[in-house]
């Protein structure tokens, strides 16, 4: 029989260490026959996990994973919970689920679990981030899911996830990037250092000239970081927004369909800024607020 220990990713193996979380601890008509550490469940009645911070998930690895399963099976269970009669949702394993599907296999050892929507978010991110398979812009949004939806402050999630807290705060200060970047960084076109040293420009537009810069001429991190010589006074340094300012960011954004940044420094002054690409966008949005 598989240990837990030895079965499960370490961060999520300490997460589900407790056993209330443990279907096989309950005892119960509906769940005696699922009594063993691991029981084998019908494919098609697993879902994927909606609290997955994965956004990608690379085709030639998910192939050479599918290759591997048909020749082997699958060697590490995924963890589900139940959600309803015959019914279950995937908490972590999901690139394993993904691949079993592409290689047509009909059952899939599973441990299962108890958890709440908090305690899925929690599991799947931490046991994601514990196996170090995300890209950074994944990481800054797993972070920012964590602040937002579980209520956790920058310290609190310094704890709980072993990071320092300026760790996290760099990781988080990304998503601040434009779009652009943050796609470049998603797809490795640049590296954490470069946008980094982006980080540090006055404003968007001059972020997206160094940002164009660093591709055309393949720029190092060490140029990337030179570029930027203006020093800048105490109080006009840029300011992390927090997590309410970053959610009413994305909100407006999202109901004005364009690219909104609130920019503020150490005195509280700054900026919202509404961006547009043509005269039908700008309409759009001046529409938006007449109503």
């Amino acid at each position: 029989m598989v240990s837990k220990k030895n079965a499960l990713g370490k961060g999520l193996g300490a997460l589900l260490e407790n056993a209330k979380t443990d279907i096989t601890s309950k005892p119960s008509n509906e769940t005696n026959a699922q009594a063993g550490l691991i029981s084998r469940i019908n494919i098609d009645s697993i879902t994927p996990n909606p609290f997955q911070p994965r956004i990608d998930f690379e085709k030639e690895s998910l192939l050479e994973l599918t290759d591997s399963i048909k020749e082997h099976g699958v060697i590490q269970p995924i963890t589900v919970r139940k959600i309803g009669r015959d019914n279950f949702q995937i908490i972590s394993g999901e690139r394993r689920y993904q691949a079993c599907k592409i290689a047509k296999i009909i059952e899939l050892p599973c441990y299962i679990r108890i958890a709440n929507d908090q305690e899925m978010l929690e599991m799947a991110i931490v046991e994601n981030i514990q196996r170090k398979n995300l890209n950074a812009i994944e990481i800054g949004l797993s972070y920012q899911r964590l602040i937002d939806e579980c209520n956790l402050t920058h310290e609190q999630l310094s704890i709980k996830l072993s990071k320092n807290r300026s760790t996290i705060s760099n990781f988080l200060r990304l998503l601040n990037l434009p779009i652009e970047v943050q796609k470049a960084l998603r797809d490795s076109k640049i590296t954490m250092g470069h946008a980094r040293a982006l980080l540090s420009f006055n404003s968007e537009a001059e972020i997206l000239s160094g940002f164009k810069k660093i591709i055309s001429e393949s720029l190092s991190v060490r140029d990337a970081e030179k570029m930027n010589h203006k020093k800048k006074l105490p109080n006009e340094e840029k300011v992390i927004l927090n997590r309410y300012e970053l959610r009413m960011q994305n909100n407006i954004s999202f109901q004005l369909k364009s690219d909104v940044k609130i920019k503020k420094n150490t005195n509280g002054k700054g900026q919202l800024v509404i961006s547009f690409k043509n005269q039908d966008q700008l309409n759009e949005i001046l529409d938006n607020f007449d109503q």
